[in-house]
């Protein structure tokens, strides 16, 4: 393996501030610092791990540079969490209070095994979290 790991997903967005509402409230992410109108980061584990959501309003770094014509460098993306929560009750509750609509959930009944819930952030981008069913693991795992 030569990976430790996703570090960081940067997602574009239109407004920052509707985008920090539905990763902070809705899926329950803590901010890293306080956002600006251009940037905000999340850290998906921890503040302490460093495995991190962006969010960031307007051009990525280097964004001149794609091989794809401008208009047409990004777009929505699909990307799952698994959620540290035992059940889906609290993402659900927060996503209902929200008025999003959830879709799912997906069950998984091979390697992953759980289930998964799925809805759209303000951007379009379709959020998926994965609540392993921590009832069956893996032989070894802990």
């Amino acid at each position: 393996m030569l990976s430790a790991g996703i570090h960081e997903i940067v997602l574009v967005v239109k407004n920052i501030s509707e985008a920090v509402t539905f990763y902070r409230d809705v899926v329950g992410l803590v901010l890293r610092t306080e956002p600006t109108d251009e940037w905000a980061s999340f850290a998906t584990i921890s503040l302490e791990h460093p495995q991190w959501l962006g969010l960031r309003r307007g051009t990525l770094l280097f964004e001149e540079y794609s091989p794809r014509p401008a208009g047409a460098r990004f777009g929505p993306v699909h990307f799952a969490l698994q959620a540290l929560e035992p059940t889906p009750d609290g993402f659900l509750e927060r996503a209902r209070n929200a008025g999003l609509r959830v879709h799912g959930p997906q069950v998984w009944d091979n390697r992953l095994k759980g289930r998964s819930y799925y809805c759209y952030d303000p951007d379009d981008n379709l959020f998926e979290y994965w609540f392993p069913d921590r009832s069956r693991r893996e032989p070894g795992g802990a």
